[in-house]
């Protein structure tokens, strides 16, 4: 056999392996989204344990995986698409090992020019510590990967702004990345009409020292989908460890029904920096049950979040979507087979 028989040979192996190994669908890829004049140059890499210049550069994490990835893709189209200075932002995506490799290889056909990195989460983190809630997606252990960030990420990344899988930016994400922590480790929209008892257990409310852990507080509910984090002083005041204590907790006397949403609660409610409520339109995917359409918040919109159990591709694809899935839908990089055939 001739050298360049075997090279072929080998691609053509390489082909058919990877088409056979994997589930995952095809995207569209996205336009090039360039930084304006007025942008200042980017300097930063994973390797910097400092960064010069910190508010030059916008870092923000989200988590990958097959469910989701298709509400991530839109997702980060809807950052680029918006932002005054898209090539300045670095996204720090969260996966398993096992699917690592073949979500690099979709984000970056789908976003050449994208500054990113993938990040391994180890599930053993968490073995052992996740008990069951009220919808099977929230017992996932990536779903408790945004516990674990300043863990994850290099150290000379000193703030971080969180974004879930279901939602789109339709405002520049420097707005909210350039927001006063105040000292404050967590800056995220409160929703202090909504009553804080309800989301943990009588077992909770009927345990002094439980309940003993907010007294002195006035605390109020916010959605973790969307947090602005100060890494540093996460790190400094040990809140992984905190949040952890919470879940042990909970694995052992039932205290709440959410997933990963009460931890944070106990740990940070009543001392978070409140963001204004446009950048978390949250609650579009309905209740946590059926799943019901919902209608916008009163106000102006940064943000649309599908949290919630109704997420907008699912309801398109099943022609049964909710009105707001439309405002979703121009930022779906989805390869349908029938509209993108290569036949």
């Amino acid at each position: 056999m001739t050298l360049q028989f075997l090279s072929l040979l080998f691609i053509l192996s390489t082909i058919i392996t990877t088409a056979l190994s994997t589930d995952l669908p095809l995207y569209r890829e996205a336009p090039a989204f360039r930084n304006g004049g007025e942008c200042p140059k980017m300097a930063w890499s994973s390797l910097h344990k400092k960064s010069l210049n910190p508010l030059d550069v916008i870092h923000l994490a989200m988590t990958l995986d097959s469910t989701y990835l298709r509400g991530s893709v839109a997702g980060v189209f809807s950052v680029l698409q918006h932002a005054t200075c898209p090539e300045n932002i670095v996204f720090h995506f969260i996966s398993t090992q096992r699917q690592r490799p073949e979500l690099r290889r979709i984000i970056t056909a789908t976003f050449p020019y994208l500054n990113f990195e993938i990040y391994n989460f180890d599930t053993n983190l968490v073995k052992g510590k996740i008990s069951y809630s009220i919808r099977q997606a929230l017992d996932q252990p990536l779903n408790y990967a945004r516990i674990y960030l300043a863990d994850l990420l290099p150290s000379g990344v000193g703030r971080i702004i969180y974004f879930d899988s279901d939602l789109i930016v339709v405002d520049d994400v420097a707005k909210l990345w350039s927001i006063n922590l105040r000292g404050h480790v967590l800056g995220a929209p409160e929703y202090c009409h909504a009553n804080f008892t309800n989301y943990f257990t009588s077992k909770f409310w009927s345990n002094p020292a439980f309940a003993g852990s907010v007294k002195g507080r006035k605390p109020c509910y916010f959605n973790t989908g969307v947090m602005v984090i100060d890494l540093r002083k996460w790190r400094e005041g040990k809140y992984t460890e905190k949040l952890e204590y919470w879940m042990r907790i909970q694995k052992k006397y039932r205290i709440y029904e959410l997933g990963s949403l009460p931890p944070f609660l106990l740990v940070f409610a009543g001392d978070v920096e409140e963001i204004e409520h446009r950048w978390n339109q949250h609650g579009l995917g309905g209740d946590n049950l059926q799943g019901l359409c919902r209608n916008l918040h009163p106000g102006p919109v940064s943000l649309l979040h599908w949290s919630g159990k109704g997420k907008p591709w699912l309801r398109i694809d099943s022609k049964n979507p909710c009105p707001l899935d439309y405002l979703w839908a121009p930022y779906d990089l989805f390869r349908h087979k029938s509209l993108f055939s290569d036949s």
